[in-house]
């Protein structure tokens, strides 16, 4: 079978020989190009368009006839005009540029991430003619990484948080328990709810056995117990309900807890005498969520900026959200606005 195969590759290869004209490598070499899924494209050494393959039109929105003769800036972005001048010294001086990460601008004026390798065009004598540029589309393997770096960090965060929040729990246990049986069942019960809050913020549509909504007040519910005193007089919950779309949870889980857990290290959950009041309201378009905190004399400004909150800015942002903070003498009041459509999906 093996000898078969190879007579049957010998058989191709003569054939092909009988036909010079399919053989043309020039014919070859722009066959492969033309076709090519990255934009391949040629130009000047005074950045004059030369080619430009199907790929360059798909990827950057001009045809051909549109792109060839004009100069590259066409795609460069005003403020990345100093990468074309650094990419010409390259080739002038001989050496190919590879895999440079950039962004450029499609005719339409939206900006792409790209993955420029350029090298040296010269004639048969060796003499440097221009450069050719092969640009392949790496938006979705950038957002990619950015999600998993974001997600890193997130991890990161949460386990830094664990430790405060273990403490904040057996502060808050020691206060109410008498006995060390006690002690032992009320902190248990506490983690068990934070567990709780926790699986929601990591729900989404690779699990789709969870619902496929839940309520705010209940997602608030679950996030606030393990801080709720035993009486409940410390934390406050009341106002219009609204459902949480299995998009959306995770966000709003994650900046409900990033709240929660800013209030029990350095808020009115921190605090013996603090206590905190959440009052949801909506006028049909948006739900308006306003969480205060009391009995934490505070300066504004005093808490520092971190990864929580680039997690709860983008928390928020993804939502279409707003979020506001105002100290008071006595404590803070942070506003929160979500459009209801959004929150429902």
């Amino acid at each position: 079978m093996l000898l078969a195969g190879r007579a049957e590759d010998m058989s191709e290869i003569n054939e092909v020989k009988s036909q010079p004209a399919t053989l043309d490598a020039s014919a070859w070499l722009a066959s492969i190009v033309e076709n090519s899924e990255d934009a391949i494209l040629s130009k000047t050494l005074g950045g004059i368009i030369l080619s430009w393959n199907e790929g360059a039109e798909k990827l950057f929105g001009y045809t051909a006839d549109e792109a060839i003769g004009k100069s590259i800036t066409i795609i460069i972005p005003q403020e990345r005009l100093h990468e074309e001048d650094a990419i010409i010294e390259s080739i002038k001086a001989g050496r190919r540029v590879d895999h440079f990460e950039t962004v450029r601008r499609r005719k339409d004026g939206t900006m792409v991430d790209v993955s420029l390798t350029i090298s040296p065009v010269r004639d048969r004598n060796g003499k440097l003619l221009g450069a050719s540029k092969v640009a392949r589309d790496i938006t979705h393997a950038r957002r990619f990484a950015e999600e998993q770096n974001l997600i890193l960090h997130e991890m990161n965060h949460r386990i830094k948080n664990l430790f405060s929040l273990a403490t904040s729990l057996v502060s808050l246990s020691s206060r109410e328990a008498e006995t060390k049986e006690a002690l032992a069942s009320d902190l248990q019960a506490r983690l068990v709810a934070l567990a709780k809050a926790h699986e929601i913020t990591l729900s989404g549509p690779h699990r789709p056995q969870m619902q496929t909504s839940t309520a705010l007040h209940d997602l608030l519910s679950t996030i606030l117990r393990p801080y709720q005193g035993e009486h409940g007089a410390r934390i406050e919950a009341s106002g219009h309900d609204a459902p949480i779309g299995q998009r959306s949870l995770p966000s709003v889980a994650l900046l409900l807890h990033e709240l929660t857990t800013n209030a029990a290290k350095y808020g009115a959950l921190s605090a013996p005498e603090g206590s905190l009041t959440v009052t949801l309201e909506s006028d049909g378009q948006q739900v308006h969520l306003v969480w205060t905190e009391s009995g934490i004399p505070r300066a504004e400004g005093s808490m520092t900026e971190g990864f929580g909150s680039r997690l709860e800015s983008l928390s928020v942002r993804g939502l279409g959200g707003v979020i506001t903070r105002a100290w008071q003498s006595d404590g803070l009041v942070i506003d929160l606005t979500i459009p209801l459509e959004t929150l429902a999906q």
